[in-house]
């Protein structure tokens, strides 16, 4: 398959399947049940921790010990994923948000009602799985292999696999919040656009700086795992359902494992 063609279909099955998600708004009245949230988001939750391990952190640190850094190769990928944290912490000081788990607004003050706050943190936490995508595209057009490409593809797959449930966890409290399916859709859907835009930037990044590539890797995998820790985790309420919520990490986690070693 044409590589062009190969990255093209990466950076649109991430927006596709949140927006699919989000149109779960239009067949449901109500809202997920506890049971359900706990499954969809530690689900995401156990991809999202795999794709940082398997298709960031390790190529990260292999790509470093090819350019001789001997034991010291984890320098890079450490750095870069405490950097990744940093820069959502970041975000979450400039941005206005509500947060659902805590139930409670976080950044400057604002005027802005509450669901677009909710709309504004679902969107600054999808921007690390395209940045993660569009990393990992870049390198694999840098590496210029079939297999770099397939296995960038597995990470796509991976994100959009989770993202659909993603979609649904996101829409349907919103349907609640707005009291509309279709404002509930635009919102979610809209969540997942800027995971293309980011992905198309990383992209760029990755192509332009190749000797970034370690830490853009990694830099992709701590945003992501923050976003594990802060928002994911807990917002599955694991204490109130902690088979359902477990299992969903570990079912994310083997499914994104099985993409990256079938594909990569």
């Amino acid at each position: 398959m044409n590589t062009l063609l190969i990255t093209i279909i990466g950076f649109t099955i991430i927006f596709a399947a949140t927006t699919a998600g989000a149109a779960l708004a239009f067949c449901f009245k109500r809202d997920v049940s506890e049971k359900a949230n706990a499954l969809f988001l530690g689900f995401a939750a156990g991809i999202m921790i795999a794709a940082s391990i398997w298709s960031l952190l390790i190529p990260a640190i292999d790509l470093t010990a090819e350019w001789g850094w001997g034991k010291w190769s984890f320098l890079p990928a450490a750095i870069g994923f405490i950097a990744g944290g940093l820069f959502l912490v970041l975000l979450d000081k400039v941005v206005p948000h509500f947060h659902s788990g805590y139930g409670a607004d976080e950044g400057p003050k604002t005027t802005l009602k509450k669901p677009v706050k909710m709309f504004l943190a679902i969107t600054m936490h999808n921007i690390p799985e395209g940045l993660a995508v569009g990393f990992a595209f870049g390198a694999a057009a840098v590496a210029a292999t079939s297999e770099a490409f397939w296995g960038a593809l597995g990470l796509a797959v991976g994100i959009a696999v989770q993202n659909f449930p993603e979609g649904a966890a996101v829409a349907l409290p919103l349907k609640k919040a707005t009291g509309s399916s279709l404002r509930s859709f635009g919102f979610g859907a809209a969540s997942g656009a800027v995971e293309p835009i980011a992905a198309v930037i990383g992209y760029f990044l990755s192509t332009a700086i190749i000797a970034a590539q370690p830490w853009l890797l990694s830099f992709a995998a701590g945003a992501m795992i923050f976003v594990v820790a802060e928002d994911l985790i807990p917002d599955a309420s694991l204490k109130d359902n902690p088979h359902l919520g477990t299992w969903g990490v570990m079912a994310g986690f083997v499914i994104m494992m099985a993409l990256d070693v079938a594909l990569g």
